[in-house]
């Protein structure tokens, strides 16, 4: 059971005043929207930080305690939203993750299943390595992100083995060149998060969390991807995990 500590400013609040509600990991600021939606929030943000900690094995790292807790700002519309976070008009929630901030608003669209997993994920994740990690690859990180949203990618199997016949396929020296943020190709992003996802959870679901948490200990103690790898994982060089992961997709 999760023990929550509330704390609600008194009395109400004016236009530009923030009241505020903490629980054990997070302080959730908010103006006048529903209370039923904060404790949703609470509730829901609370859980996941359980999930994730618990999957990626970091339960025994607590970094969300007392005055490093998240913060979580719930405009009330998507119009104060907007002009707050300068973010355009299709977005439902974002992330500042070296800050340990998530904005959004009551009711979006999409944050609880999508937005605020992946990027609690992002900063659990890069709270972990370091944020300035340069041995962290573009994969491993939003592919521990996308991790968090597996109902989204539980039919990416055909996907990857539709691309790897057609060799449209990024092996893992590919995948870890690739920068989806310089390419404007819908279909090269959802390859490249299908098989960041697949990656992460190859490692993690065929060798365990123990190796997974000693691979991303080696990553934050400085030692490059390869290095970082062969030390827990009975894999040589980046090479031999390259072909077991498509070993492992084409069966």
């Amino acid at each position: 059971m999760v023990l929550y500590f509330l704390f609600f400013t008194s009395g109400s609040a004016s236009a530009d005043e923030w009241r505020i509600v903490k629980s054990a990991h997070f302080i959730i600021h908010y103006k006048s929207a529903p209370e039923d939606f904060i404790k949703q929030v609470m509730n829901k943000s609370e859980d996941l930080y359980n999930k994730i900690a618990d999957e990626l094995g970091f339960r025994r790292f607590d970094f969300w305690l007392w005055d490093k807790r998240a913060k979580v700002y719930i405009w009330d519309n998507a119009l104060d939203y907007q002009a707050g976070t300068g973010q355009p008009s299709w977005s439902s929630g974002c992330a500042l993750a070296r800050e340990k901030i998530i904005q959004t608003f009551p009711y979006a669209e999409g944050f609880f299943e999508t937005i605020l997993p992946h990027e609690m994920g992002h900063i659990i994740f890069r709270e972990f390595v370091g944020f300035e990690n340069k041995a962290i690859p573009l994969w491993l990180d939003e592919g521990i992100a996308s991790y968090q949203e597996k109902a989204r990618y539980s039919n990416i199997g055909k996907l990857l083995k539709e691309s790897i016949r057609n060799g449209k396929f990024m092996n893992l020296e590919e995948l870890t060149g690739s920068n989806t943020y310089l390419t404007a190709d819908s279909n090269n992003v959802q390859l490249f998060y299908a098989e960041a996802f697949s990656l992460v959870n190859f490692l993690i679901g065929e060798f365990g969390r123990d190796k997974f948490v000693f691979f991303c200990q080696n990553l934050r103690d400085k030692k490059n991807l390869e290095r970082a790898l062969v030390s827990g994982y009975p894999f040589r060089n980046l090479k031999e995990l390259d072909l077991a992961w498509q070993d492992y997709l084409k069966k």
